[in-house]
C-alpha cells in the first residue's frame, strides 16, 4: 500500500510532494523577484517612452507654430514682391514710352528737316 505519510496528489503544487519545502519556497521567491524586476524594467521603459512622446509632442507643437509663422511671412513677402513688381513694370513702361516718344520726335524732326532741304533746292 501507499505510504500514509504522503499527502494526496495536488496538481497545483509543482514539487509533486505535499507541501513545498524551504528550497522550493526560496526558488519561488527568486522567480517572483525576477518577474517583478522584469515588470519594473518594462514599466520604466514605458514611462520613458511616454516622456519621449510628450517631448516630441511639444516639439511638434513648436514646429507647427513656427510653420504657421513662416507661412504668414511668406504670404506677406509675396504681397510685397507683387507691389514691387507692379511698380517696376510701370517704371519700365514710362521709360519705354519716353524712349518711343523721343524716337518719334526724332523721326519727325528728320522728316521735316529733309523736307525743308528739298523745298529750298527744288532742282
Amino acid at each position: 500500500m501507499a505510504n500514509n505519510h504522503e499527502q494526496p496528489y495536488d496538481p497545483y503544487i509543482p514539487s509533486g510532494r505535499g507541501t513545498p519545502g524551504p528550497s522550493a519556497q526560496h526558488a519561488d521567491n527568486d522567480r517572483t523577484a525576477a518577474l517583478q524586476a522584469q515588470i519594473d524594467d518594462t514599466v520604466n521603459v514605458m514611462r520613458q517612452n511616454i516622456q519621449r512622446t510628450e517631448e516630441r509632442q511639444g516639439n511638434v507643437d513648436n514646429i507647427d507654430h513656427k510653420t504657421k509663422g513662416l507661412s504668414e511671412s511668406a504670404a506677406q513677402f509675396q504681397r510685397g514682391t507683387n507691389k514691387v513688381r507692379k511698380r517696376l513694370w510701370w517704371k519700365n513702361a514710362r521709360t519705354l514710352g519716353w524712349i518711343f516718344l523721343g524716337v518719334a520726335i526724332g523721326i519727325v524732326i528728320l522728316a521735316l528737316g529733309s523736307r525743308t532741304q528739298i523745298v529750298r533746292n527744288p532742282f
